[in-house]
C-alpha cells in the first residue's frame, strides 16, 4: 500500500514540475519569486509615484506570490490583484494570500484581462514578452499610470526612476502611450 501512494505522489510531483515547464515554454517566463529587497524596490517606486493608499495595483505573472504579498502589506487598503496562468504557481500564491482580504488572484492570461480600472502596475517577467507588453498596456492603461518593471525594463521607454542595481533594479515608468517620457 505504501509503495502505491509513494507513487502516486510521485506521479503528481512530475505532472506538476511538468506543467509548470510547460506554461514556461508557452509565455517564455518562468514563475520568478522577488526577494525581499526587490518588493521593497518596488514598493518604494510606487509611493515614489505617488501611488494613493486605495489604489487598484495590478502584478502581471504574479507566480508564486511574494510581490503580491508584499504589494499587500505595503498597501493594506488597496486592492491587489494578480495575474498568473501557471497553475501551480497560482495555487501557492493562493494559498499563501488565503488570510489577505485586499489581494484578489486570477489564473489566467493577463492579457486577456480588463486592466482599464488599473492605478499602478507591476510585472517581473522576462525580456521575451515586454514588447508585447508595452503595445498592450499603451491599449488599456491611462497616459500617467506608474509602471514598475523588475529587472526586465521596457526598451526603448525612458524610466522616471530606479532603485536597487544590476538585475535586481527595478524600474517606473509614468506610462505614456507613445514611449516618451
Amino acid at each position: 500500500m505504501m509503495d502505491v501512494i509513494l507513487a502516486l505522489l510521485l506521479v503528481v510531483a512530475v505532472a506538476l514540475a511538468l506543467s509548470v515547464l510547460a506554461f514556461q515554454a508557452i509565455t517564455g517566463v518562468p514563475p520568478l519569486s522577488a526577494r525581499r529587497s526587490e518588493a521593497a524596490n518596488v514598493i518604494a517606486l510606487l509611493h515614489e509615484a505617488g501611488v494613493p493608499e486605495r489604489a487598484v495595483i495590478y502584478d502581471l505573472g504574479s507566480g508564486w506570490g511574494s510581490l503580491v504579498l508584499a504589494l499587500a502589506r505595503a498597501f493594506p487598503r488597496a486592492r491587489i490583484v494578480g495575474i498568473e496562468w501557471s497553475p501551480l504557481p497560482h495555487w501557492i500564491a493562493r494559498f499563501r494570500t488565503r488570510r489577505m482580504p485586499n489581494v484578489h488572484l486570477h489564473r489566467g492570461d493577463f492579457y486577456a484581462r480588463d486592466l482599464r480600472d488599473a492605478q499602478a502596475i507591476t510585472c517581473y517577467l522576462m525580456m521575451k514578452p515586454m514588447p508585447r507588453l508595452a503595445g498592450f498596456l499603451d491599449g488599456v492603461l491611462r497616459d500617467g499610470t506608474p509602471v514598475v518593471a523588475l529587472a526586465f525594463w521596457f526598451r526603448g521607454r525612458e524610466p522616471s526612476a530606479v532603485r536597487g542595481t544590476g538585475t535586481s533594479a527595478a524600474a517606473l515608468y509614468h506610462w505614456h502611450h507613445d514611449g516618451a517620457k
